[in-house]
């Protein structure tokens, strides 16, 4: 992807030859105008009701699910995702769409007992008018979708800037969403830095996915505007295996969170914790688990580990393993797309980047640790906090690590990548800022609480 004032272009990262999409970004002018049409048609959408917003909902679903093959096949061609991955998130698209088309239909309030006299007191929640949605490309139809359809259940309209890696799985979708709803209800806005900034000064709601820096900017600046904010960003996230693990399942569930689309997930696994005696055991498994994945054409559907996104994405998973000792991979295949091995590294010096930043990589070290206590520290010792994993047959140990662990999500004997999307997703530090995503807590971000007094004329009577 290449991206100025005049073009943006996003590029096959298996075939870097083949353009996907070529456009000239709209600009900060487009973006405000697009908000100030979004709130012109936001009161139509809440009037019509809850059965049409519910309805409209299911249509997109239905839509979606007829368009399977090709949108799976647009995200292979477009960020590069494995094909069985970018089935499943397109799966996993139309599941969400028909998980939010039943919340038009849920409680938006409750009714309370007067202190004192009659009436009513009633507490309601309310749409804040136009949710501005910034998205990444890794999860280009999931995570627009995992933002776009509670805000849209709830009655408000959707702006959405996606990255400009995903213009054109963006585009698709925007075309699916827009047949099911009124005009204006879901806009799509295309371009980068520009339009992004331009959206976070003029929704009325913001919510961001992407890289640390970008999203606490969008924190700051939707801070000083007083609107509802959310930010998910990076994970330095943690395998924790002890010693009465499977070792060869931890090592397989491992492999794939750390080298699964290419690492680029921001809950796959780039610490791996052996506690004790699990070091030996585990690294042979790991070894072996790295070298067994399959790696290469993305379109291939046996394919685990394709391309990185681009070619700056797989110089900087190369130049984070220079110089440190390789268990498995450290080498880049010859090949036009922007690959690199799954890597396992071990012997990692105290300060080095690997613990310390996200990568966005298939790369992942090994580290040792004395004991449960011990991995626990470590686990907690980065700035991030999103998801840590614990691999274990002990149960005492699993209830000590869910009181400690200070990550957002605990995933136990399984790997760290998943996400259930009807429950509270999202992390501490530098992983989140703002209320969690998914399940009931989106429907209650892109709400309101208000609160009405309702007395009777006659306070006496």
């Amino acid at each position: 992807m290449t991206t100025d004032a005049a073009t943006l272009v996003s590029r096959n990262p298996a075939d870097p030859d083949d353009i996907v999409v070529r456009l000239r970004p709209p600009g900060a002018h487009a973006a405000a105008e697009a908000v100030e049409r979004a709130r012109a048609a936001q009161p139509g959408w809440l009037r019509g009701g809850g059965a049409a917003r519910a309805a409209a909902l299911g249509a997109v679903a239905t839509a979606l699910e007829a368009a399977a093959g090709e949108l799976a096949d647009l995200a292979v061609r477009e960020v590069g995702k494995p094909l069985a991955e970018a089935r499943a998130e397109v799966a996993r698209t139309v599941a969400i769409w028909r998980y939010y088309a039943q919340a038009p239909y849920a409680p938006t309030g409750a009714v309370h007992e007067p202190a004192a006299g009659g009436g009513l007191l009633l507490s309601r929640r309310r749409p804040h008018g136009v949710a501005g949605l910034v998205t990444p490309w890794n999860f280009p139809f999931a995570i627009p979708t995992w933002k776009a359809a509670p805000a849209l259940a709830v009655g408000n309209t959707v702006v959405l800037k996606p990255a400009p890696e995903a213009t054109a799985c963006a585009q698709r979708l925007a075309e699916i969403v827009q047949q099911a709803l009124p005009e204006r209800v879901f806009t799509l806005l295309p371009g980068g830095a520009v339009e992004g900034e331009a959206l976070i000064e003029t929704a009325d709601v913001a919510s961001f996915t992407g890289s640390t820096p970008v999203g606490r900017a969008v924190a700051h600046a939707a801070t000083a505007r007083g609107i509802p904010a959310q930010t998910e960003m990076g994970g330095l996230n943690a395998a924790i295996v002890l010693p009465d693990a499977d070792m060869g399942r931890a090592a397989a569930h491992i492999a794939a969170a750390v080298a699964g689309f290419a690492g680029q997930k921001c809950t796959a696994t780039s610490r791996i914790i052996a506690v004790g005696a699990a070091l030996e055991p585990l690294r042979e498994a790991l070894a072996e688990a790295f070298r067994a994945l399959p790696v290469g054409d993305p379109a291939d559907p046996a394919t685990v580990c394709g391309p990185l996104v681009a070619a700056n994405a797989r110089d900087r998973v190369v130049a984070s393993w220079q110089g440190l000792s390789a268990l498995a991979g450290a080498t880049v295949p010859d090949s036009p797309g922007w690959y690199a091995a799954p890597t396992l590294v071990e012997k990692v010096p105290p300060g080095h980047r690997l613990l310390t930043e996200e990568v966005f990589g298939p790369l992942a070290a090994l580290l040792p640790a004395d004991d449960l206590a011990h991995a626990v520290r470590i686990t907690n010792s980065v700035p991030y906090g999103l998801v840590t994993s614990v691999h274990t047959g002990a149960l005492d140990a699993v209830l000590y690590g869910l009181d400690l662990v200070d990550t957002g999500m605990i995933r136990v004997n399984a790997p760290s990548t998943g996400v259930d999307f009807h429950l509270p997703f999202g992390g501490t530090k530098h992983s989140g800022h703002g209320p969690r995503e998914q399940g009931g807590a989106a429907l209650e971000f892109y709400t309101s609480s208000r609160t009405y007094t309702l007395a009777p004329e006659d306070t006496a009577t």
